[in-house]
């Protein structure tokens, strides 16, 4: 298999990088248009071009919209279908996530000054969120317990899912997943009409605060569409990894982990570094070795052979370097001393420590988020979390002593800005 191999010592070597690096994000025109049209029809026509879309897409005639809402009587005969072992690891995995999330509650302060004025933040939940999760063969129950755990652990008061049941296939998991966590309200709709749906309300589909889950180009697009009528998470690019290894990893456990993003799809980017060059012809070999045991091997191979690269660095302190170059989604410290490389990252969606931790379990069960900002955009973002699902609210109250000295003060900068009503305002809190 032929994967792209640079090494730092090169001249041209990160120009080279960011060539490989870049990822056109930008929806092809068609896209465009059709979601466009979509989202036009739903603001305009509501349920009727609702059931008209998931006729079109979905394959399924209902008689009204109401009938979009699956029922709770639905969902627990769902949740009774799952085996034992599923719901076992469901509730493990949603503890988990619980845990770790608490931890990320924001809470109310405030302080008095020596003037006797409090100033402070008020922290409050959005009242109702969409949560967006693929459906029919694409059973994502995963994305069910990362999007809806930290809006609850936030306090929102109702959360709204979504996921298109094309030809009336329903995946039992995603649902046996929305029941562990307390979903509110589950509609059988996708697609881009499904964000307008939620973007815009119909007098079936509540209008929701916000929108967060992943999704197909049509998604995403309508995400990018609405956003500013609602609020979203992200747009996500493809998934990527970045391996930080030394020698003395195993290379069958580093290839496995570098196939573990490669076979989400032909986009995503598998990246190791290292700083012994036969370390890499020992993973390739593993790779070599171990591709044609998997079950999504063509996506694997086109995926490691388009975008995948090999960096030799001279020592690990540049290959810490490279990765906060890149900013990575996942990034996995397989080294003898891994806090001591920690130190020196900066930009990562999420870091896995030690060769112990791999990605992989970090994506269903270790508790942080797996919705994680990709392509560089860790150099200013951050994992979806309760945060996301909390907003802040300033405090000012003045007394009468603040009111009047620090009216004085904005008098003088309002009428330097030209805004003398704002200058006559405080003004009129001035004591005589």
């Amino acid at each position: 298999m032929n994967i792209k191999f640079l090494k730092t010592s090169e001249k041209n070597f990160k120009n080279s990088l960011e060539g490989f690096l870049n990822f056109d994000s930008s929806n092809n025109e068609k896209i465009v248009e059709i979601t466009n049209n979509i989202l036009v029809e739903i603001k305009k026509r509501g349920d009727e071009a609702l059931l008209e879309f998931t006729k079109k897409f979905d394959g399924l005639v209902f008689s009204d919209a109401s009938d979009l809402e699956i029922t709770q009587n639905d969902i627990n005969a769902a949740f009774e279908r799952v085996s034992s072992e599923q719901k076992e690891a469901l509730m493990e995995a949603a503890k988990r996530i619980f845990t770790y999330h608490e931890k990320q509650k924001m809470e109310s302060w405030s302080y008095n000054d020596d003037e006797g004025s409090r100033f402070g933040q008020k922290i409050t939940p959005l009242d109702r969120v969409g949560l967006y999760v693929p459906g029919g063969k694409a059973a994502y129950p995963s994305s069910v317990l990362m999007n809806a755990i930290p809006a609850k652990v936030a306090g929102v008061k109702e959360l709204v899912m979504v996921v298109p049941t094309p030809k009336g296939e329903r995946n039992d998991l995603v649902l046996a997943a929305a029941k562990i966590v307390g979903v509110d309200r589950i509609f059988s709709i996708g697609g881009a009409q499904a964000i307008g749906a939620l973007a815009y309300g119909t007098k079936t589909i509540p209008k929701v605060d916000k929108i967060v889950g992943p999704g197909n180009a049509y998604v995403a697009e309508a995400k990018r569409k609405v956003f500013g009528t609602v609020g979203i998470d992200m747009i996500a690019g493809p998934s990527e990894i970045l391996i930080i290894s030394d020698k003395h990893s195993h290379p069958d456990w580093i290839a496995m982990d570098l196939f573990s993003q490669a076979e989400h799809d032909e986009l995503a980017q598998s990246i190791l570094i290292c700083d012994d060059e036969s370390f890499f012809n020992r993973v390739k070999e593993s790779i070599e070795n171990l591709v044609e045991t998997m079950p999504r091997k063509e996506i694997i191979k086109t995926s490691l052979e388009n975008r995948g690269i090999f960096i030799l660095v001279d020592n690990l302190d540049e290959a810490a370097d490279v990765s906060n170059q890149i900013a990575p989604e996942h990034l996995e410290l397989a080294v003898d001393n891994p806090n001591e490389l920690l130190e020196k990252i900066k930009h990562a969606g999420a870091i896995f420590i030690g060769r112990n931790t791999c990605e992989a379990v970090g994506d269903y069960c270790a508790g942080p988020n797996h919705v994680l900002p990709t392509s560089g955009t860790a150099r200013f973002s951050s994992p979806l979390g309760v945060y996301d699902f909390q907003k802040k609210s300033s405090l000012i109250e003045l007394s009468e002593h603040s009111a009047s000295r620090l009216g004085r003060v904005a008098s003088i900068l309002a009428k330097g800005e030209g805004l003398f009503a704002h200058g006559l305002s405080a003004e009129y809190r001035i004591k005589k």
